[in-house]
């Protein structure tokens, strides 16, 4: 039985799983949207959500926790200078995710995980 365990597997290990995450989280935060399978957009939504709500907090404990997260200081500072403020009386619900049909190649199921 499965309960109480969140989240998708992926048919991955942890560590390789939420290096996959993570990078689709970072690019959602430096290129305002990314395009991936549906199942990995809405699993990849969480984080997403979650480092702007670490940046509305704007804390130095809410910066370190961003860091240790994502990694790359740019896109961090990006995301407590530029992207936070737009969100400041938004109350979540900073990303949406688009469905656009099937994949060429292998014909997932597609979609665009972008801020709102």
């Amino acid at each position: 039985m499965r309960h109480r365990k969140a989240g998708r597997r992926f048919d991955m290990d942890t560590s390789q799983r939420m290096a996959m995450l993570r990078s689709i989280a970072m690019s959602v935060l430096e290129h305002g949207g990314v395009e991936t399978t549906e199942a990995r957009a809405r699993e990849a939504r969480r984080f997403v959500e979650r480092m702007i709500t670490l940046g509305k907090r704007g804390t130095l404990h809410a910066r370190r926790q961003a860091l240790a997260f994502g990694y790359d200081t740019a896109v961090v500072d990006q995301l407590f200078a530029e992207i936070a403020p737009r969100y400041a009386d938004r109350p979540g619900g900073y990303t949406r995710v688009v469905k656009l049909g099937q994949r060429y190649g292998d014909a997932a199921p597609a979609a665009r995980l972008e801020l709102v």
